[in-house]
């Protein structure tokens, strides 16, 4: 009995997991205003953002929006207007031949909400990714504008590289993070 034990975890340490990048989106993927965009005119794709993304999608990894959109707890807009703002930056990487998978958001807003579970810092959205997707949070990585982007990914395992709002991604730079032993 104990060589099948054996037998199966060494088969379990090289079934095949996917890989990611966890991007923020306001700041990251769309121009931040320092308020809450509230209409989808005023949601504007950082589009040179996307040929770097694109390189990672070419190599197998998955790209992954983790956002906090506390403005839907705040009544500031709905998640329709949400969905609408996804969609336009979902077709904006096709047209360029890359795919985000899926886009987490935490609709909670602790003043008006309370506590969760999912908002950044915490790491709930990733870890659903995470669980979701079947992703290996060591050859991940979150790409975020903000302190909490990085505690986040870090709360989750995957390591984090902060960027200064509607700074272009590096592609050099998050190779050599994906690249670095821990």
């Amino acid at each position: 009995m104990l060589c099948i034990k054996l037998y199966f975890d060494i088969w379990g340490k090289y079934e095949r997991m996917n890989k990611a990048i966890f991007l923020d989106r306001d700041g990251v993927l769309n121009h931040e205003i320092h308020d809450y965009i509230t209409r989808l005119e005023d949601f504007e794709v950082l589009e040179y953002q996307i040929p770097p993304l694109k390189r990672f999608f070419d190599e197998g990894y998955l790209l992954v929006v983790i956002t906090n959109q506390g403005g839907i707890a705040l009544k500031r807009y709905t998640e329709e207007t949400l969905a609408e703002m996804h969609e336009l930056l979902f077709n904006k990487f096709e047209e360029q031949g890359a795919e985000i998978i899926h886009a987490y958001y935490c609709p909670h807003h602790p003043t008006v909400s309370g506590e969760c579970e999912c908002r950044k810092p915490k790491s709930g959205m990733l870890l659903e990714a995470i669980a979701e997707y079947d992703i290996d949070p060591a050859l991940s990585v979150m790409i975020g504008d903000k302190p909490r982007d990085v505690e986040a990914a870090n709360g989750a395992g995957v390591k984090g590289i902060l960027i200064a709002p509607d700074e272009q991604i590096d592609y050099d730079k998050v190779k050599a993070v994906l690249e670095a032993k821990a």
